[in-house]
């Protein structure tokens, strides 16, 4: 009976994720700019959920909530990083990234560093996507193989196809709409969650008193200053992570420069909240179920302490949560992975195939957008692939994989993309050659610069734990000391020359000061987006409420029946509001 109940949830959210695609197929149909960041027409909220839930995937409720069921409160770090990243965002960065005025990164790119630059990295971004939306998709059939019982294999074939197949229907609009939707979903049963495992321990006091190892350090940590290091290495990492030019896609969709930084500052207090509500069901866990890191043990072997979050939920929440928490896992993957394969496409369509491919002859927007379409199928199966091959490596947790894929292999990309935003005197070699120094920097850190070594240095001797978050210290700061001081170094070789480059980057920086600023008269558009997501919360809200029907204890039917109403608030606040000023 659970099992009918949650495959059921699961294959309405499903038939309602394409509704969603499909309502907003018509706007992305118009021009490849509509298709790659809805024409630059959206506002702030919309962006604002999209900027938030591309920083949220089903490893948060899988590597990420084992971390915390393990470890303790150090498992935020890596969300406080972003909370601090979001807020330097709207200080600086969003307003600026929305004055770029392209519609893909890789044109930001040409933009600041030439065509050469531009060609580097695409061929650096798109395989870099591919291998993180890959460890999204494979975190999620995690989940989805562990409650139905089924091959992952088969699980990460079946997601994929469904995410890649939503993602392909309407472009941006779709992408952005279903984020914002999603957001919702994850909001609601996130505070469910919080709530229910607060009742069961007895408070916050109780759950941070009964954590079977200290709760702000965790267990196997003989240095306490470690756990302060662990927070302000991550926020210096997820600075250049979210404050870049390959991440200035998200806010390309916003309206104006207004809109874009009201985004961030919605992405901030939203991380904020998050940040802790998320994980309090695994840390309730840790005291009240000392058994979850094995209870899947069966079906996910090593990586049964990726399932906590998932016990929890089926010891303590009411019939059908499951389901709704699976649905909750396909919107947070789905929110990255398809804002990762429409990225994908417009970056190969406007950075290769027109200038490269299709130099010599006039190409259509509406061929253009049928080769993006094409691009995003591509895409989606090498994701497929890549969850696949994650799947293999049995001997690393989620956690591990996605912080050595971070360190090891984004921040080399990174550190010419985020520097090159405000330093300006740099030769036009710097950007690859700065990349290629940071290959060289992990190739250190790998195969040199361990912690064993740090440790011999020091004369003592770190565990497991030390040892990992010692290892991610090392990344960080050896890609800001030396990839990084070599990018600002190189303001020493510059030299001005007078050609199609340099006019270039002139202009792009003075773009970059110069505000985008539209009418505050709600256009057509603006009214469309908040009727047509009124429309689509409304039913998801009353999606929800039919949930109440589901054979639960009074308690149970309550907190599907608040969470049906919160979301109905919502989607009636937003068809008010499309019938009045923005």
């Amino acid at each position: 009976m659970n099992l009918d109940v949650n495959a059921l949830i699961v294959l309405v959210y499903f038939a309602f994720m394409i509704g969603i695609g499909l309502v907003f197929r018509r706007m992305a149909s118009q021009s490849t700019s509509d298709y790659f960041r809805g024409g630059g027409q959206m506002l702030w909220w919309m962006v604002g959920a999209s900027t938030f839930m591309t920083q949220f995937s089903a490893w948060t409720f899988t590597g990420a909530a084992g971390k915390a069921y393990s470890d303790g409160l150090t498992a935020i770090a890596v969300f406080i990083g972003n909370v601090v990243a979001f807020g330097v965002s709207w200080l600086w960065f969003a307003a600026r990234m929305r004055q770029i005025r392209v519609d893909t990164p890789t044109e930001g790119v040409r933009r600041r560093f030439g065509p050469a630059n531009e060609q580097f990295f695409t061929w650096a971004i798109l395989p870099l996507s591919v291998i993180n939306a890959g460890l999204w998709l494979n975190s999620l059939s995690i989940f989805v193989a562990a409650v139905f019982k089924v091959d992952i294999g088969m699980t990460i074939w079946v997601t994929g196809l469904v995410v890649l197949f939503v993602s392909l229907l309407s472009g941006a609009w779709g992408v952005v709409a279903s984020d914002f939707v999603q957001a919702l979903i994850v909001a609601v049963l996130s505070v469910a969650c919080a709530v229910v495992a607060l009742v069961q321990v007895g408070g916050v006091g109780a759950m941070t008193a009964n954590f079977p190892s200290g709760f702000v350090s965790g267990p196997d940590m003989n240095f306490p200053l470690m756990v302060v290091g662990t927070f302000l290495f991550f926020i210096v990492k997820q600075m250049q992570s979210i404050n870049n030019l390959q991440e200035s896609g998200r806010f390309l969709c916003a309206k104006d420069s207004r809109h874009a930084s009201k985004a961030a500052l919605m992405a901030m207090v939203l991380m904020l909240l998050g940040a802790f509500i998320w994980f309090i069901p695994p840390w309730v866990s840790a005291s009240l179920l000392p058994d979850a890191a094995t209870v899947h043990a069966d079906a996910l072997g090593g990586k049964a302490g990726d399932a906590v979050y998932l016990v929890f939920t089926e010891r303590y929440m009411p019939l059908g949560t499951v389901g709704l928490l699976l649905a909750g896992l396909f919107a947070a993957t789905m929110s990255s992975m398809d804002s990762a394969l429409n990225r994908n496409s417009g970056i190969f369509v406007r950075s290769f195939y027109k200038p490269i491919l299709a130099r010599n002859r006039e190409v259509s927007d509406a061929s253009l957008l049928r080769v993006g379409q094409v691009v995003t199928v591509v895409n989606g199966i090498l994701v497929i692939l890549m969850a696949q091959f994650y799947q293999s490596l049995s001997h690393l947790s989620l956690f591990e994989i996605m912080m050595q894929v971070g360190t090891l292999l984004q921040s080399p990309i990174l550190v010419p993309l985020f520097f090159g935003m405000f330093i300006r005197r740099t030769p036009t070699w710097v950007p690859w050659v700065t990349v290629l120094v940071g290959l060289a920097v992990s190739w250190m850190l790998v195969t040199w610069l361990k912690p064993s070594l740090v440790g011999e240095w020091l004369g003592v001797s770190f565990t497991k734990r030390e040892a990992g978050d010692l290892s991610l210290m090392l990344n960080i700061t050896a890609h800001l000391l030396l990839t990084g001081g070599f990018f600002c170094l190189t303001t020493l070789f510059y030299k001005r020359e007078e050609n199609a480059v340099q006019h270039a980057t002139d202009e792009f920086f003075r773009d970059l000061e110069r505000p985008e600023v539209s009418d505050d008269t709600p256009t057509q558009a603006d009214l469309n987006q908040r009727n047509k997501l009124g429309d689509i919360v409304t039913v998801g809200g009353l999606g929800m409420f039919a949930m109440v029907l589901i054979p639960n204890p009074t308690w149970g039917r309550l907190t599907f029946l608040l969470c049906a109403l919160s979301v109905l608030a919502i989607g009636l606040l937003l068809k008010r509001s499309a019938r009045v000023r923005v």
